[in-house]
């Protein structure tokens, strides 16, 4: 299959990768701004030699203009269509609401939302041409309408509920074109991103397992779920 992984540097884009290319029969694109740490896990992946190929594009997802003008043409430089998009790239920002700027905001809603939204709109022709495309949209417990909400994590947690809106909107409208979007809304996962919004918290899970159940989740879930908001969480934090 034809995948495509953001933010790969690190935590469960970074094991994401590692897991899809141990299975020895994808190609695989990890997208980080991090070239040293997407090269990095390249050379990881290969040394299984496992077979997958992992094509790494050093690319800033706040550049959102420069996804359909660039990042586009280095992904049809190696794919003609496109299986699984996963939208795993993150911004945090952990300060209270009274001290944020609009800076802040924007941020934020430019990676967690907006970034994923011109991903898809760029990429919509190569996921028609796969007739079996799955679009995962990685979510937050902060996003779900209802959930406990924590102080310092606004710009993040708005962000994040509108990822999870979008993705049932364009699971109805894209219901006949076979292109399936699931959103997954994480709880605690032991990566940096939850040292930055909760220092000293010890998750129960770490990344290697959270990437072993959205991988599966990715080749076998669009037979399942379309337009879903799925709560992946055994704790909140």
């Amino acid at each position: 299959m034809n995948i495509i992984i953001t933010g790969a540097s690190r935590g469960i884009g970074y094991e994401l990768v590692k897991r899809f290319s141990s299975s020895g029969r994808h190609r695989i694109i990890a997208i980080s701004r991090n070239e040293e740490k997407l090269m990095a896990l390249k050379r990881e992946c290969e040394s299984t030699e496992k077979g997958s190929e992992v094509i790494c594009v050093p690319f800033d997802l706040s550049n959102l203009s420069s996804i359909e003008e660039h990042l586009k043409s280095k992904i049809k430089a190696h794919f003609e269509s496109l299986d699984i998009l996963i939208n795993n790239a993150g911004y945090l920002v952990n300060k209270p609401f009274e001290k944020m700027g609009e800076e802040d905001f924007r941020n934020c809603l430019d990676v967690n939302y907006m970034a994923p939204v011109m991903m898809i709109r760029s990429l919509l022709q190569m996921l028609k041409d796969s007739g079996m495309a799955h679009v995962i949209n990685i979510g937050s417990m902060g996003g779900v309408e209802g959930s406990r909400k924590f102080p310092g994590l606004s710009a993040y947690s708005v962000s994040k509920g509108a990822l999870h809106t979008i993705t049932q909107c364009l699971a109805e409208e894209f219901r006949e074109k076979g292109i399936v979007f699931n959103a997954l809304a994480l709880g605690s996962v032991q990566t940096e991103m939850l040292a930055e919004a909760f220092p000293g918290l010890k998750a129960q899970i770490g990344p290697e397992k959270m990437a072993a159940w959205i991988s599966d989740f990715a080749l076998n879930g669009r037979e399942f779920f379309n337009g879903k908001i799925l709560q992946v969480s055994g704790a909140t934090p």
